[in-house]
């Protein structure tokens, strides 16, 4: 059985001035994914990543853990939507550097407050009647996850670990369930830091699993390396 695993990257800088790089506890949660898939999982034969920090030092603490030396697979399918755009064209005062930071930490709750601006942000991107706006429209986004999705099922090795985030994650999940595309970014919000999503790959078509599995952050008792940013 040929398997694809989409994971998450762990937790990345909410509060950082560079959202883009694992904070002490996503670099925990992505060592604790290594050690975890080293017990319950085959090797794998092949490693891609997006290429965001956050997905590629996800990948080197997953692997070292494992131990598994393997070089990963650059794939840009498995970007992330970015946010700073999306953000800054719903709300042009938020594309100075440091607007979003500093308008969040206004706020009582700043997490809460950045997902309903960011679900609004995105609502706003996936209408498609903004399209000129972006530089990277929904439909397109959309496309290239999918298409990273056939790259890898196309490949010949049979266990396939790829370090992705959120947005490619929801929009394959979505494909394989056919969930209506405008819809498909629900998937993400109860998305896991280093959360596993396991596929079985098939000749004809692709076949979800399991979605959005953190049995590596469960086995430790401790509720505060399960996050969701």
């Amino acid at each position: 059985m040929r398997e694809l695993l989409l994971i998450r990257h762990g937790q990345a800088s909410f509060s950082a001035d560079d959202y883009d790089q694992l904070s002490l506890i996503g670099e925990q949660q992505s060592s604790l994914l290594g050690e975890w898939l080293a017990t319950c999982s085959p090797a794998p034969d092949l490693v891609a990543i997006g290429p965001r920090n956050r997905h590629r030092d996800t990948a080197a603490h997953c692997l070292h853990a494992a131990g598994v030396s393997l070089s990963p697979m650059p794939l840009q399918g498995l970007d992330e939507v970015d946010h700073l755009e999306l953000l800054a064209r719903l709300r042009p005062d938020l594309a100075a550097p440091g607007a979003l930071r500093a308008a969040m930490k206004k706020n009582d709750a700043p997490h809460r407050a950045f997902q309903r601006l960011f679900v609004e942000a995105l609502d706003r991107w996936s209408s498609g009647v903004y399209d000129t706006e972006y530089s990277c429209t929904w439909t397109t986004f959309r496309a290239n996850a999918l298409a990273a999705l056939k790259t890898l099922a196309d490949h010949p090795s049979q266990t396939i670990w790829a370090f992705t985030s959120g947005g490619p994650i929801a929009v394959i999940v979505g494909a394989l369930l056919d969930v209506p595309p405008s819809q498909a970014f629900r998937l993400s919000w109860p998305l896991v830091n280093t959360g596993v999503t396991r596929i079985r790959l098939g000749s004809r078509a692709s076949t979800l699993v399991t979605y959005n599995a953190w049995p590596h952050l469960e086995r430790t008792g401790d509720a505060q390396l399960v996050t969701l940013r």
